[in-house]
């Protein structure tokens, strides 16, 4: 995908609140994804830890989308909520399966794979490169309302009206070429 067809970040379209930090082992902001993050490789969720998030955060949420997918709404491989105040890191694989790590209360809504984790990146061969955005927003309260059934849409309409602070993360990936 050219530079000049890019879509709009997510966050585009949010009101302004402050940044904080979230940094990662497996994801390098502008980097390409290591295969652990690839649909068809490993599928499996990044390690995230993040600090200097505002005062009164009471949650936290994770999301990683996909502005870039041919869909016309982009795409949604994570979207986790309600993560404890006191935890600020998610091991590799705490949305994966087995989940190890995942905090407990934490709540899975699903991808648009349709699944309740980590989905990983995999964009059409010959789409070109493709962007990651793994946000981490903190939340001014403990139970953001929606339940695991949610569409990550109705969880962002949520965070829209909650979300004191963000951070986020971008890694790209294009998939190889067939043949």
């Amino acid at each position: 995908m050219s530079e000049q067809n890019r879509r709009p970040l997510p966050h585009d379209f949010h009101p302004a609140v402050p940044s904080f930090t979230v940094q990662s082992d497996d994801v390098t902001h502008g980097g390409v994804l290591k295969d652990d993050q690839v649909y068809g490789a490993g599928n499996r969720s990044p390690q995230l830890r993040w600090s200097g998030f505002p005062e009164g955060t009471k949650s936290f949420a994770v999301t990683c989308f996909d502005p870039d997918a041919p869909t016309g709404s982009g795409f949604w491989h994570w979207t986790l909520f309600d993560i404890p105040a006191h935890v600020t890191e998610l091991p590799a694989g705490a949305g994966s399966e087995g989940f190890t790590g995942l905090p407990e209360g934490a709540v899975h809504a699903r991808n648009d794979y349709g699944t309740r984790d980590f989905g990983g990146a995999a964009p059409p061969p010959g789409d070109g490169s493709h962007r990651y955005v793994f946000t981490v927003y903190a939340v001014d309260t403990d139970k953001l309302g929606p339940d695991a059934e949610a569409s990550p849409a109705f969880v962002g309409f949520n965070l829209r009206f909650h979300t004191l602070g963000r951070a986020q993360l971008i890694g790209e990936y294009e998939a190889p070429a067939e043949g």
